[in-house]
């Protein structure tokens, strides 16, 4: 989401990633939506933030897109007009999504009275707006796709070493503060998604497009084989290392609650956890295999992935629209025939709204 494959010639279209970032799109509306439901709505659903749900494995595949088509952009970009001006362009997407995140989710920080602001300062104004509320989804993408450019058209053993540093430089931290910060909200810190380190583990999942982006430009019988590979490989290894904190040495698969207390090893989406990221990376990737098969060695299309895929951005706005007019009609007590009726007309208005902005070439990218 936020960066488009360039779609000018019609050889240049990969089907099984358009049809796969619709279905993450979708799967966002489906979980924001019914995760209005707390009470109601099954568990495998919702967020909880002590074990991966399924709700847990679609911003990963967000990342996981971005890291396929940024990849397959910048190299275009390199063979056509070098290196520095790639680069550029890749700068100027990357910064434009942590702009837009910013304006669209806001700033942290509420003045009622202008002593209040006075007293806050031009530093303490940089120091305390920007940890929580403006980390989002929007920006962790752009930050991500920052963090990850300098790599992204090197060879895919550069890409895979310089994820694993990103987890690790980001276990190093976490040990350190950043996981009692971003979780438990120490020290002033706080958020959600890993917070505003959370680029360096998101870097995991957009590698692993990265390379998924390889395999598949070999040819799509020939990507399936080592794609299942790649895919049980980064599950189980997401699961092993769950297993090395509180919760080991079984910890509780992937899908299932805890059967210990949280800490920097769990699966957990809001600290942004090297395991949750390694397993929902494996996921993804099994997942695009899946669509692989379907949609490019098969002719299986989806309206509504085509229609959701072509303009992510567009209609993630939507959705925020959509999450502001239905949110006063989402009581958490509601029953689930209620959520799933309030579920299916909030995607259905964002589905019917990104096809009437495609219809009118109203396609939105960063």
């Amino acid at each position: 989401m936020g960066i488009e494959v360039d779609s000018s010639k019609p050889t240049s279209r990969i089907h099984s990633l358009d049809q796969f970032r619709g279905y993450t799109v979708l799967g966002m509306f489906f979980v924001n939506f019914i995760g209005a439901f707390r009470e109601s709505a099954p568990p495998l659903f919702l967020h909880h933030n002590t074990y991966c749900s399924y709700a847990d494995t679609i911003m990963p595949g967000f990342l996981f897109a971005v890291g396929f088509a940024l990849r397959l952009v910048m190299l275009r970009e390199v063979e056509r007009h070098g290196v520095k001006a790639a680069m550029v362009r890749g700068l100027r997407r990357g910064w434009a999504l942590v702009v837009a995140g910013i304006v669209v989710y806001g700033l942290d920080g509420r003045y009622s009275d202008w002593v209040s602001l006075q007293e806050l300062g031009v530093s303490g104004f940089f120091a305390k707006s920007f940890i929580k509320q403006p980390i989002q989804a929007l920006t962790h993408i752009g930050l991500t796709s920052l963090w990850i450019l300098p790599v992204i058209a090197r060879p895919a053993r550069t890409i895979v070493l310089f994820a694993f540093g990103s987890a690790v430089l980001h276990l190093s931290l976490s040990a350190w503060f950043w996981f009692d910060g971003v979780y438990h909200g120490q020290r002033g810190l706080g958020g959600i998604d890993g917070g505003m380190l959370g680029f360096l583990s998101w870097t995991i999942c957009a590698a692993a497009g990265a390379v998924a982006h390889d395999w598949r430009v070999r040819g799509a019988s020939a990507s399936l084989r080592p794609a299942a590979t790649g895919s049980a490989v980064l599950m189980l290894l997401g699961y092993a290392i769950s297993c090395i904190g509180i919760g080991g040495p079984i910890a509780a698969p992937p899908f299932l609650a805890p059967n210990g207390e949280v800490d920097m090893w769990t699966m957990t989406q809001r600290a942004g956890s090297v395991s949750y990221m390694v397993f929902a990376s494996g996921f993804s990737l099994g997942l695009y295999a899946l669509f692989v098969l379907l949609c490019d060695l098969r002719p299986f299309r989806l309206g509504v992935f085509s229609d959701l895929g072509k303009n992510a951005f567009g209609a993630y706005v939507l959705h925020l629209i959509a999450m502001n007019v239905w949110g006063d009609f989402g009581p958490r007590d509601g029953p689930l025939w209620y959520a799933l009726l309030y579920t299916i007309t909030g995607c259905a208005f964002c589905w019917v709204g990104a096809r009437w902005l495609n219809q009118r070439g109203l396609i939105f990218r960063l």
